[in-house]
Order: structure tokens, then C-alpha cells, then sequence
């Protein structure tokens, strides 16, 4: 089979035993089929720390961006409004969804480099009372940077506020207590941190909010409380579902587990970025961030006076990588120009 290293923060390179599962053709009416989608269902809402008694899990058709779209569109009434902290594209990106959607928001921005900080957002919230909604970003795959989530939980939880984190690239990379950090909805994908292939996003989310969102949603295709209703009852998705990828998660989960959980991970992947980043360094590149650098996701400036760009430095480094890397993950890489914004 022809491969090589992905350098991308996701779909990412997968080990051979989760792309072996997908030469099984499954029907979604299958009860073994629909069972793997339960055990996936309970598995994400153990690994995040949440009881299932107040937690549960909808998984969802498409990208991560279409799982933050299918929250922002169905929890958000159309007589509440949502506060988007955002530091990066991803955060900008929820803004354009609400935007597009009509959905009521209010934006509070930080450059790239910044976290969100929670007294500016006790100020915001204190300043408009009509806010109902916090939301996001966790790993701001733009740069690099691990927001400040729990002090914003805490935060919502005090005030009776929906929290709703974008944890796109570090859930499973990272140890994320959803239930005690008070976030209400959590959505990552599949092809991110548990390291499986791009086919469907996830949702964890408080049952009671779930159940409170009933009605409000303005898509049909994206409603989550439509589409919990009978993943809940039995573990058939609504509409048809992406039965090779759900194969290929169940394994990669399974993956996780055999590698010591999000602890055995989380410290791979932390010992890779500091290999990554010192020998970049060695070679003149520059980090871009000099705070709150995640494990994950490694920014860098072009060294000065460079004269490569990015495309020649990706088509040189893909066949590099292809014959010198191990099937192991290692951490995403991404560039900045000289000035990022």
C-alpha cells in the first residue's frame, strides 16, 4: 500500500489495524452494528471523566466544523444568545456559523498569541444579561495555544450558563475533565486525537441541556436532539451513517486504551513536541508561541531570510517523513509567516 506521514492537523496518518477495519462492509439496521455505536456512544463519555448518568454521547455526520454547527444551531434559542470567546480561525469560524445561521451572538476576540481571559468575560456577561451561551475553542489549532477552559466553566456553572467547548484537536491528546471543568457540550471528531479516520464528529453533552434543546434547531440534518432520540434507544443514526469510519473509531479507541489511556498519550505526544521544537529550533526556526503551548500542535515563524515557501517545505518534508518516521503519531506542525495575525 502506498503511504506517506501526514503533515496536517487532521485526517492524520493511521496505524494499519484501524485501516483494516474498513474492508468490512455494515448495515445500519444491523444490531451488531448499532451496538459498536453504543459501545463507541458509552467509551467517549468514559474517557472524557463524565458520569453517564449525567452525560451521554451523539455522534454526527461530517466534520468537526459540521458537530460545532450542530450545536451552535440547535442549544442556542432564538430568544438567547451566545458569547464566542475566540483567539484563532476555529473560534472565527463558530462566529461565521452563527452568523450564516442567525443564530444571537456576541464575539469577544483576543489576538492569536492571547488566551480569552475569564474577567473580561465576567465583564461582558455582566454587561449584557441577555447572554445564555459561552462558548469556545480548547486547542486553538491555528497556533498552537491551549486556552483556559476551566475557569470559564466555573464561570457559567455559578451564572446557569450553557458552556460549549470546541475541543477539536485535544480531546484524547490531553486529560480533560468535562464533568468537573462544567462543560455542558464538548465536540471533538474522529479523525483528531483518538486517531481515527475523518467520516463523523461527536458531541458529549449534560443530558439535561440535551433534553432542554429540544425544538430550537434551525437544520433538520443538524438537529442534536433528533439526532440522540433513537442513537439513545438503540444506537441507530438517523440517517445514513458512515459504517466503515464508526469500524475504524471502535478500533482506534480500542488503540487508545492498549497505549495507556490519555495519560500514555498525552505524554507521547508531550515528549515529541519538545524533540520537535528543540531540533526546529536547531535549525533556526523560531516558535510562535512562548505561553501556553499545547502538546499537540506546534507553530513556527519562518526563520528570517528564508526564501523556501511553505508548499516547498511540505513537498520536501512528506517523502522525508514517509522514509524516516516510525507508524506512530508524532505532534502537528503548523508555519506562520514572519508577522501572523
Amino acid at each position: 500500500m502506498k503511504t506517506y506521514k501526514l503533515l496536517t492537523p487532521g485526517p492524520l496518518t493511521t496505524t494499519m489495524t484501524v485501516k483494516e477495519q474498513m474492508l468490512f462492509d455494515h448495515c445500519t439496521w444491523d444490531d451488531d452494528y448499532k451496538q459498536i455505536t453504543q459501545w463507541i456512544r458509552a467509551e467517549l463519555v468514559r474517557i472524557a471523566n463524565c458520569s453517564p448518568e449525567t452525560y451521554t454521547a451523539v455522534l454526527m455526520q461530517g466534520s468537526g466544523t459540521f458537530g460545532d454547527e450542530a450545536v451552535l444551531t440547535s442549544v442556542v434559542g432564538d430568544d438567547e444568545k451566545v458569547l464566542i470567546c475566540s483567539n484563532g480561525a476555529y473560534g472565527d469560524r463558530m462566529v461565521e456559523v452563527c452568523r450564516r445561521a442567525r443564530v444571537p451572538h456576541a464575539v469577544y476576540s483576543e489576538p492569536y498569541s492571547d488566551i480569552p481571559h475569564v474577567e473580561r468575560i465576567r465583564e461582558m456577561l455582566d454587561a449584557d444579561p441577555a447572554i445564555t451561551h459561552v462558548c469556545m475553542v480548547h486547542s486553538e489549532t491555528t497556533t498552537g495555544l491551549l486556552n483556559d477552559i476551566a475557569p470559564v466553566g466555573e464561570l457559567c456553572h455559578e451564572r446557569g450558563l450553557t458552556f460549549i467547548v470546541d475541543a477539536m484537536s485535544s480531546f484524547a491528546c490531553v486529560e480533560m475533565p468535562v464533568e468537573d471543568w462544567r462543560i455542558d457540550f464538548l465536540v471533538s471528531s474522529a479523525n483528531k486525537g483518538i486517531q481515527g479516520v475523518p467520516g463523523f464528529s461527536f458531541i458529549i453533552c449534560r443530558r439535561d441541556k440535551l433534553e432542554a434543546s429540544a425544538g430550537k434547531a434551525r437544520s433538520l440534518s443538524m438537529d442534536l436532539y433528533d439526532q440522540w432520540v433513537p442513537m439513545e434507544r438503540d444506537g441507530k443514526w438517523r440517517y445514513t451513517s458512515p459504517t466503515h469510519v464508526v469500524l475504524a473509531l471502535a478500533k482506534a479507541l480500542r488503540e487508545l486504551e492498549e497505549e495507556g489511556g490519555i495519560p500514555a498519550r498525552a505524554a507521547r505526544y508531550a515528549a515529541n513536541q519538545r524533540l520537535l521544537a528543540r531540533r526546529m529550533e536547531a535549525m533556526g526556526f523560531k516558535a510562535y508561541l512562548d505561553h501556553h503551548q499545547e502538546p499537540i500542535i506546534t507553530t513556527f515563524y519562518y526563520p528570517q531570510g528564508a526564501t523556501f515557501s511553505f508548499a516547498e517545505m511540505y513537498d520536501y518534508a512528506k517523502p522525508v517523513m514517509s522514509r524516516t518516521s516510525s507508524s506512530r503519531r508524532t505532534p502537528w506542525v503548523a508555519t506562520a509567516a514572519p508577522t501572523p495575525t
